[in-house]
């Protein structure tokens, strides 16, 4: 069967805070660069047929204005952490365009997250203009969304199981810090690969700098970008000067295609 073709636009790259981030003096807060500028972690994906997110963040609803986004027919779910979960209800305005609820996609522990903290979306006495949400569970298995194959991927997250997404010939994984060698099988022979990647220093639950170039080596992918990047990586420029050149830092708005 031959690959449908996609097209990637990053809505957000930056980590929970965001750049710049709240209060933040430093360089890269302060920085006049565009590519310094990230909303928070997350994914537009289109082929012909079908457009989906990859987790709804607090700055959801900018991140549609933005995009020009006036269609979506589906949201997938990494995990439960709030920067990954927060703009769901903003789901609503294609509610009511569409005139049907949204299809959305988590594992266990993400939807008990999702009905727990969007509770009045799934009342049985709902309030008139509340979420419409369609909910469907993700197990081990590949899927399709529309036109669109997908194939979980399990990677760590200190404790936390979080999944990654293989789109076709796009591999999509955020809030990791270790990916088992099977899970990383999964991973190669894709055309592109997007890793988290949120300092120099080393962090509890995030992949490092360094690391995250390891994990990419082991893959074999040959294009990759990295995302979910803290104000204390340093400045775009500046970190894009030290990769391989298989290897980029995403920013927002930055579109691709396969």
């Amino acid at each position: 069967m031959k690959p449908t073709q996609l097209n990637i636009q990053f809505l957000g790259t930056g980590t929970s805070t965001g750049i710049p981030m709240i209060g933040c003096s430093c360089e890269v807060c302060l920085s006049s660069n565009a590519k310094d500028l990230r909303l928070r972690t997350s994914v537009l994906v289109q082929s012909a047929e079908t457009s989906l997110v990859i987790d709804t963040t607090p700055d959801f609803r900018y991140q549609m204005l933005r995009s020009k986004t006036t269609h979506l027919d589906a949201v997938l779910f990494t995990h439960q952490h709030k920067d990954h979960i927060a703009g769901l209800d903003d789901i609503r305005a294609f509610n009511f365009f569409s005139g049907k609820a949204m299809d959305i996609y988590a594992d266990a522990s993400t939807e008990d997250a999702i009905r727990r903290d969007f509770y009045y979306a799934f009342s049985d006495n709902k309030y008139p203009g509340t979420p419409e949400l369609q909910m469907h569970p993700i197990a081990d298995d590949p899927f399709y969304v529309g036109d669109i194959h997908i194939q979980p991927i399990k990677v760590m997250h200190h404790r936390m199981p979080v999944l990654g997404f293989r789109l076709g010939d796009f591999t999509y994984i955020t809030d990791a810090n270790y990916i088992e060698q099977s899970e990383l099988d999964k991973i190669k022979g894709s055309k592109v690969l997007v890793l988290n990647a949120l300092r120099k220093e080393k962090h509890l639950s995030h992949f490092t700098l360094e690391e995250a170039i390891n994990i990419a080596q082991l893959t074999g992918v040959p294009e990759v970008y990295f995302t979910h990047i803290s104000h204390q990586l340093g400045l775009h420029d500046a970190i894009s000067a030290e990769l391989p050149s298989h290897v980029q830092l995403a920013y927002d708005g930055l579109c691709v295609c396969l």
